[in-house]
This record gives C-alpha cells, structure tokens and sequence, in this order.
C-alpha cells in the first residue's frame, strides 16, 4: 500500500553528527590505558587536594593521621603522620612527628621520623631525628640526636620485633 520512498526521509547532515547508542560522547572520559607493567592508569589523574590547615589558635589533644599534607600554626598534643607536614613558626607539636616530607618552623617537643627533613632557621627542636636526608638552616635550634635509615617511617624496634617472629627461637640443647 503505502510506502515509504527515501525523498521523504530527512537525511542526516554530515555536520550534526549525534553519537548512536554505540558510539561513545565527545567529553566522554577516556578509557584507562594499561601501562608497561601490565597495570591499569586513570587517564586523567585527580587533582591532590589542599592542605589541611590548623590554625593558630586552635589547640588539640589526640593523634592526628592523614595520607595528605598538613599545615601546623597552632598547638597540638599528640603524634602526628602525614605525608606533607609543615609545622608554622607559631606552632607547638608534643608528640612524635611522621612524616615523608617535614618541614619546621616551629617548635618540637619529641621524636621526628622523616624521609625529608628541614629545620628552617626559626626551628625549634627538642627530640630525636630519623630521616633520609636532613638540612638544618643557621639559627634553628636542636637538642637531640640525628640519625640516618634508609627507611626512617618505620620505627627500628618494630622491625626488630619482626624480625624475630620470623625466625623460630633456637632450642637449646
């Protein structure tokens, strides 16, 4: 009866290109890309966050633990890890300090394990220091003793501790 002749179709224009159901969105994400490892990367990597800032006139009793970076300028009674720790010139830490990256303006009152250590010259340090590598500005002030490990974020006593659940105690004859 009827039928339909292609002069009635509209046909698409070669510049309003839509995508089909199978075809994938301009601004649609890439995909990820195995890398020479055999592992799988984002292709776009998130953005790092800020800081987190701890003002100067904030005071805090209790441990403080993040994957991400921290900025000191008030007091803070407790141990610290993070992977960025700047510690203000206004700053007071009472606790031991980890960190990959450290960087003190203020003052410590306890143990720093850092892969990165700086003292600035307004430092004020009263404890131990593990690190990597250590740089102490003229004028910073350091009471304490300086140690080198290749891995300073893991305290010797644990993996001592390890080290002997490993190995089965000798028995004696």
């Amino acid at each position: 009866m009827f039928s339909k002749s292609k002069i009635n179709d509209p046909s698409p224009r070669p510049d309003a290109a839509k995508p089909t159901s199978g075809d994938k969105p301009l601004d649609a994400p890439k995909p990820a890309v195995p890398s020479s490892g055999g592992d799988f990367k984002a292709a776009a990597p998130k953005a790092k966050p800020p800081a987190s800032v701890l003002s100067s006139d904030l005071h805090i009793t209790g441990n403080l633990k993040t994957t991400g970076d921290i900025q000191v300028e008030g007091v803070v009674e407790g141990d610290i890890r993070a992977h960025l720790l700047t510690i203000g010139e206004t700053a007071t830490i009472k606790g031991e300090i980890i960190a990959d990256d450290v960087v003190i303006n203020g003052r410590i009152i306890g143990r720093v394990r850092g892969l990165k250590v700086r003292l600035t010259s307004s430092a004020r340090v009263e404890g131990d220091i593990i690190h990597k590598t250590i740089a102490i500005e003229s004028g910073a002030h350091f009471e304490g003793s300086v140690q080198r490990q290749d891995d300073p974020l893991t305290p010797k006593s644990k993996a001592k501790a390890d080290d002997l659940e490993a190995k089965p105690a000798k028995p004696k004859e």
